[in-house]
């Protein structure tokens, strides 16, 4: 029974990766900006192409694992090392996502495209991050590092979840302006723009209207902790 329970929680929380890789994917090519945690996977790879996103996705996901661990020392848990075979299943989904959108067309070039294609984006990551938490099974470093934070700190998650995204945008167009001399990627494939808004600021609203669609579907499926 036990190991019945845990494969029900993984299964849950794997397809809460996969769709928030599609997420990604679906965001790269409406070509109008992505999420900030997939801006530095994504404008690195602009500038080393050999190595993928998804490669890049674990790698940054293992600095934050790392950053962790240098914070919390001794009060870092062994169970916290999870997140690194999470890391190497969701990068991986991410390439897979991405090589799938790909093979089906180019990136969009019509803004109202565009716009339907980050939506669609925003209602993908949504959903996806709503069956992590419901499968209650991986858990991603970025979201974990988060709430390393606001503990140390003592502030809100949802605060320093603010901080943290606009931490990486910077990051991001920093790089970009060095590497491209631009601050929203290499000049045809864009990283930073309104879409990097409309990821960051609407997934958290969108999730109030999936929320409780995915409970009711979902969460008669995990087994209730005794």
């Amino acid at each position: 029974m036990q190991l019945k329970n845990i494969a029900i929680r993984y299964g849950i929380s794997t397809l809460g990766l996969i769709i928030v890789a599609l997420g990604v994917a679906i965001s790269i090519k409406s070509n109008l900006g992505i999420a900030p945690p997939s801006c530095p996977p994504t404008i690195l790879n602009l500038q080393w192409t050999a190595i993928s996103i998804g490669t890049f996705t674990w790698m940054m996901h293992l600095v934050f694992i790392t950053l962790q661990a240098l914070i919390l020392r001794k009060k870092f848990k062994l169970e916290y090392l999870m997140q690194i075979p999470a890391a190497f299943v969701f990068g991986y989904m991410c390439d897979a996502s991405i090589w799938l959108f790909d093979a089906i067309g180019s990136p969009a070039t019509q803004y109202w495209a565009q716009i339907l294609l980050c939506l669609a984006g925003v209602v993908l990551t949504a959903i996806g991050i709503k069956l992590e938490v419901v499968g209650d099974g991986w858990i991603l470093a970025g979201d974990k590092t988060v709430a390393v934070l606001a503990d140390v700190f003592r502030k809100p998650f949802g605060v320093v979840k603010v901080w943290f995204d606009v931490a990486l945008v910077v990051l991001t167009a920093a790089f970009s302006w060095i590497a491209f001399g631009l601050l929203t990627g290499n000049g045809s494939t864009v990283v930073i723009r309104e879409g990097t808004l409309i990821l960051a600021l609407f997934t958290g609203l969108c999730m109030r209207l999936t929320d409780p669609l995915i409970d009711k579907l979902f969460g008669p499926l995990v087994p209730k902790n005794e």
